[in-house]
């Protein structure tokens, strides 16, 4: 009975752990200001996206200094597949 509540205690904790969460990767931030201190969102696409974003509400845009961009796959890796004979 305790392997069984144990086994079963073990598959609910991995199950509630789930997948990782990745950082965002845009290229523009919005910075806002406030009284608390203000706040970051770096998950925009284009200046423009960004600027209507914070348009009205006392921000302002920056280039994120962390973007990576994805990188086109090299074909000249990729195995050519196989045409099956007639």
């Amino acid at each position: 009975m305790r392997l069984l509540l144990l086994t079963i205690g073990l598959i609910i904790a991995t199950s509630a752990l789930g997948p990782r969460a990745n950082a965002q990767n845009y290229p523009w931030c919005a910075q806002y200001s406030g009284r608390d201190g203000g706040g970051q969102n770096c998950g925009f696409v284009s200046f423009a996206q960004c600027m209507a974003t914070v348009q009205g509400m006392g921000g302002f845009c920056v280039q994120n200094n962390t973007y990576q961009p994805n990188l086109p796959m090299d074909l000249t890796q990729v195995p050519a597949q196989k045409r099956p004979a007639r």
